[in-house]
């Protein structure tokens, strides 16, 4: 029998090759935990077959892109790796995105098929003649039946595909730089990389992971599937609330989490945090937004296991490692890039920056994206590449090395903001403010929240005789967008400030609401 050691030195292992051998290996350990529910490895690797030859009867090649977009649920899961073992690309998307951002996001992503659920199908009701994909329902459901009616009769064995390290894995969603939505490609060899450095954190087979971030995040995917592809058990939570995470990890004695900063504040404000027995956790992580260093000296001081901060991007490139315990004095920063992983820093005109000079963040690694999907020409902005010809992607953000090699963050180059772990573009917000009648000019900026840790706020330059109040200008706009992006106020200003050349001086305005608000 080939050992667990022995199949993280060979260059590359599929996730649902591994699967299958689980289920043999020890089909009773259980593979995945929710809603009370437990499926073991045999019966998860038995389902993911009957789906994958749904999949195979419905026309899905290898290669063919494969939509999901719904809460995550046992069957989100079983479609995600049935698509996998078919030899599709799975394309994740948010079902917090707007309908026509959706309909955007399942064109270019080319997919035939997609799997829903219900408030899916709702929010996709009006605009369904948009789109040519076949949808799935992933929960009892009215035309098309229920997910179990879909699947392939019990036992059932899909055709054997022999998948390939550059295939895509997935095709993750994200507005990049520029506020327009960019299939960001993953291949498989950049999953099985991520599995192999898992092992490290103390991933394997005694690992619990819960799962509370929506599996459409790679902040997600991340520690999913190494928890999976080491052969451990996800505890998967559909919605996130401080309470009851606290509960799910004391009672299936958590070992991982990875949870984005406003999620970390919100468990270790909670009141009665102090009574859980949390001392089955061997690693935390954390990524995807600011983190603050007093929240981290927080947790260090309560929260039993390893801290550990990632910097990265869904892009892949180089990534930045804090682990918090070991470094308590270095809390500010977000660490040093991790082995392998070359980090540097250029000027607006691609030059390298020296030590202690602030600089564009650029990184290559082992990870990274083959690019973003039908757009090599927004491909192409997000690369850097060294005098050797060497690739690197380029983050947006602005940071500084300190002389012991770590990295500190500073503005970000395109002003994007972070609210809950979720990427809000300010152009989007902006664009839909302005379709009002009463709007003659507009800007968004990020504005400290305890709630989500950023905010968007709009300041607004109304027309003349224009009536429309603050209050009404936020719901009309909330209306029209997506669940995420929603805006927290509108401030009326005369003007916009602006540089000589007329970019909008978005730090004037962040600066003119904090003032506003502490005086």
């Amino acid at each position: 029998m080939v050992t667990l050691a022995e199949r993280l030195e060979q260059p590359f292992n599929c996730v649902t090759d591994l699967l299958r051998l689980y289920a043999v290996e020890r089909g009773d350990h259980a593979a995945l935990i929710c809603a009370g529910k437990t499926l073991s490895y045999a019966a998860l690797d038995a389902e993911v077959d009957r789906c994958a030859a749904a999949l195979q009867r419905d026309g899905i090649a290898p290669l063919d892109p494969v939509a999901i977009c719904a809460t995550a649920s046992i069957h989100y899961v079983v479609a995600f790796l049935g698509a996998l073992r078919a030899g599709a690309a799975v394309a994740p998307l948010a079902p917090s995105s707007s309908a026509a951002s959706l309909v955007g996001m399942i064109a270019n992503a080319g997919a035939r098929l997609m799997f829903v659920d219900e408030p899916v199908r709702e929010l996709l009701a009006p605009v369904a003649n948009e789109i040519v994909a076949k949808r799935i329902s992933l929960d009892a459901a009215p035309p098309g039946g229920s997910f179990e009616e879909w699947t392939a009769a019990p036992g059932s064995v899909p055709t054997p595909v022999q998948i390939e390290p550059h295939w895509p894995f997935n095709i993750i969603y994200s507005s990049g730089t520029t506020g327009a939505p960019k299939g960001i490609v993953q291949p498989h060899g950049m999953r099985w990389v991520y599995a192999q450095r898992s092992v490290a954190r103390g991933y394997g087979q005694d690992a619990i992971a819960l799962i509370s971030t929506p599996l459409y995040s790679n902040t997600t995917l991340v520690s999913f599937f190494p928890a999976l592809t080491l052969g451990g058990t996800v505890v998967l939570m559909p919605k996130f609330e401080a309470g009851a995470y606290l509960e799910l990890a004391e009672r299936h004695r958590v070992t991982h989490a990875m949870l984005v900063p406003v999620q970390y504040q919100r468990l270790m404000d909670y009141p009665g945090f102090d009574r859980f027995d949390l001392s089955s956790f061997k690693a935390k992580f954390s990524t995807s937004a600011p983190f603050a260093a007093q929240l981290k000296a927080d947790i260090l001081r309560r929260w039993p296991g390893t801290l550990t901060e990632y910097y990265g991007m869904t892009e892949g490139g180089g990534s930045c490692e804090l682990v918090a315990n070991e470094f308590p004095d270095k809390l500010h920063t977000v660490g040093r890039p991790l082995q392998g992983h070359d980090i540097r820093l250029i000027d607006e005109q691609g030059r390298e920056m020296s030590r202690g000079e602030v600089g564009e963040v650029v990184g290559h690694s082992p990870a990274m994206m083959t690019g973003y999907h039908g757009q090599p020409d927004k491909t192409a902005e997000a690369e850097w590449f060294d005098s050797s010809g060497r690739r690197f992607i380029r983050t947006g953000d602005m940071g500084r090395f300190d002389d012991d090699g770590f990295l500190t963050l500073l503005d970000r180059k395109k002003d994007m903001i972070i609210s809950g772990g979720f990427n809000i573009y300010p152009s989007d917000l902006e664009a839909e403010l302005r379709a009002h009648p009463d709007v003659a000019d507009t800007s968004v900026v990020g504005v400290e929240s305890a709630q989500w840790g950023e905010t968007p706020v709009a300041f607004v330059v109304r027309r003349e005789q224009a009536s429309v109040t603050a209050d009404a200008l936020v719901t009309w706009a909330n209306a029209r967008l997506g669940r995420m992006q929603r805006i927290a106020a509108v401030v009326f200003v005369d003007t916009l400030p602006r540089s000589p050349i007329g970019k909008v001086l978005k730090r004037e305005l962040r600066d003119m609401y904090r003032l506003a608000v502490h005086s």
